[in-house]
C-alpha cells in the first residue's frame, strides 16, 4: 500500500504546521507521510518543542521549511493543508498533482500573549485541538 503523502502549511512553519505533521505521522506512519513547510520560514516555538514534548513528541531538531523549496524539487501530495488563518492560507501556492486542499483554522501560538505559563496553556489547547482534528480527520479516510 502506498503511503497518502499530506503537507501542512503555515506561516512560518514554527509551530501548527509542525504539530500537525508530527501527530499524523505518531498516529499512523503506515498509510500517510506527512511533512510541513511555511510561507515564510522561522524558527521553532519554544512554548510548542514544550508543549510537545510534555505528549511524548520530540520535535526540537526539526528545521522549518519553506513551501516554495518543495515545489521546487517537485514534490507531489495527496493532501495540502494549510493551518493558518485564511488571509494566509491564500497566499500558499498551488502544487501539481495535488488531488485534495483543505484548510483548517487555528490560531497561532505566536501570537498569544500573558504570561508564560498563560502562554504554555495557551500552546497547549491548540496542539489538543490540533491533535484532535488530525486524530478525527485520519480516522474519516
Amino acid at each position: 500500500m502506498q503511503k497518502m503523502k499530506v503537507l501542512f502549511v503555515c506561516v512560518h512553519n514554527s509551530a501548527r504546521s509542525q504539530m500537525a505533521e508530527a501527530f499524523l505521522n505518531a498516529l499512523d506512519a503506515e498509510r500517510f507521510e506527512a511533512q510541513s513547510a511555511g510561507l515564510e520560514p522561522g524558527v521553532l516555538n519554544p512554548y510548542v518543542v514544550k508543549a510537545m514534548s510534555e505528549v511524548g513528541i520530540d520535535i526540537s531538531g526539526k528545521l522549518t521549511k519553506d513551501v516554495f523549496d518543495m515545489i521546487k524539487k517537485g514534490a507531489m501530495y495527496s493532501y495540502v493543508v494549510t493551518v493558518c488563518d485564511g488571509a494566509s492560507a491564500e497566499r500558499c501556492p498551488i502544487f501539481p498533482g495535488v488531488t485534495t486542499r483543505l484548510h483548517w483554522s487555528f490560531p497561532d501560538p505566536a501570537a498569544l500573549q500573558g504570561t508564560e505559563e498563560e502562554k504554555m496553556a495557551g500552546t497547549r489547547a491548540i496542539r489538543d485541538a490540533i491533535e484532535a482534528k488530525i486524530k478525527e480527520w485520519a480516522e474519516t479516510l
